[in-house]
């Protein structure tokens, strides 16, 4: 499986005339390589693959890339001046090697000119381009870190009253963990009440959950190295005629959202779609982040789903549908699904239901 998204990556070199590229990222080094250490470099150049690393590293890197069926050299540098030895040797056969412009630091790159007899071309999202669309494992992981949040969530929805935000990340975190999980995603999003729930990415805290609360639950797992990410609002109580109008429109504007993904669409257009429908109604201002966002091995990556971008959704994509609307002395309301994108529509990968506010009952054993 790697060993073809090398050659994607060598392809896509080939036309931008770099005989190599110097690989920084270690989200990149693991889509290449499988390596999941702290500490790593990868040389992909014409005809040869190598990592370096430390010796912490080296026998984990060796299995990981066999296991991932990559063909590559694992080089052990002792010391600093050691690995940048390797990185050098490594480079010195190509004329000209791109380097992770947005990944390596002033510092690093001054180094890599001392001790380097090549041409230090800047490569922008030569890795993100091809890590962009998901394959089918990539795929089928995300959805079980999808399946994992969902049942999660249908156990700890039903008893939110009394419970303190902070308690409730932490039972969603410890369930998935339970369930098959590595972790979270990220620190879990549970916010609630007219303050904490305006703030679309507040951080849980010790606020009760109270009747008459909107509650914003935005929450993923984290399988084998992917993401999953999924928000969905709760009333505790009977909604307000407000709580239950909001909730309404962004329902409607995000069902409208995912009926419209399809390839080929730009993100600016999805955008347009979730953002038009609050926007007409009177609540644009309220409506005060993108629609969406990439999702794998990273949380947040490209496409970003905004009214600025100008990227175009292709097949195999994965991507977020969340539009939502905040105001403090209110609190907000977001809804949040994990789509795949098709020739002609999308796969819905989360599963928890969204029709109504109401907390759910507990699921039935």
């Amino acid at each position: 499986m790697s060993g073809a998204r090398i050659d994607r990556v060598r392809a896509r070199l080939a036309a931008l005339g770099v005989d190599a590229l110097l690989v920084s990222d270690l989200t990149n080094i693991r889509w290449l390589t499988g390596f999941t250490g702290s500490n790593g470099w990868v040389v992909v150049g014409r005809d040869a693959v190598a990592l370096v690393t430390d010796g912490r590293y080296g026998d984990q890197a060796a299995k990981q890339l066999a296991a991932s069926g990559v063909e590559a050299s694992v080089l052990v540098g002792a010391t600093g001046a050691e690995t940048q030895a390797h990185l050098a040797t490594l480079c010195a056969p190509h004329d000209r090697v791109g380097f992770e412009a947005e990944h390596v630091t002033y510092a690093q790159h001054s180094r890599w000119v001392e001790v380097f007899d090549t041409e230090l071309w800047p490569a922008h999202g030569v890795v993100e381009a091809e890590r962009r669309v998901k394959d089918s494992v990539e795929i089928e992981l995300m959805a079980r870190a999808c399946a994992i949040a969902d049942q999660a969530l249908a156990e700890v929805a039903p008893h939110l009253e009394g419970l303190t935000e902070a308690q409730v990340r932490n039972r969603l975190e410890l369930r998935m963990r339970e369930l098959g999980a590595t972790g979270p995603s990220y620190d879990t999003i549970v916010a609630t009440g007219p303050v904490n729930a305006a703030l679309p990415h507040h951080r849980p805290t010790d606020t009760v959950i109270e009747a008459g609360h909107t509650v914003i639950i935005d929450v993923g797992a984290l399988v084998g190295g992917y993401h999953s990410d999924m928000t969905r609002t709760f009333v505790v109580g009977d909604p307000t005629p407000l709580q239950a109008e909001l909730y309404e429109l962004v329902l409607a504007a995000q069902q409208a959202g995912v009926a419209a993904v399809r390839a080929g669409m730009s993100v600016k257009e999805l955008d347009g779609v979730c953002r038009g429908i609050i926007t007409e109604h009177g609540y644009g201002d309220w409506f005060t982040h993108g629609t969406g966002h990439g999702v794998g091995l990273l949380i947040h990556e490209d496409p970003f789903v905004n009214r600025a971008g100008d990227a175009i959704l292709q097949v195999g994509d994965v991507v977020t549908v969340e539009p939502g609307v905040y105001r403090e002395g209110f609190g907000g309301v977001r809804v949040e699904d994990l789509v795949v994108v098709t020739e002609h529509g999308c796969r819905v990968l989360t599963a928890t239901p969204k029709d109504s506010p109401c907390l759910p009952s507990p699921p039935t054993t």
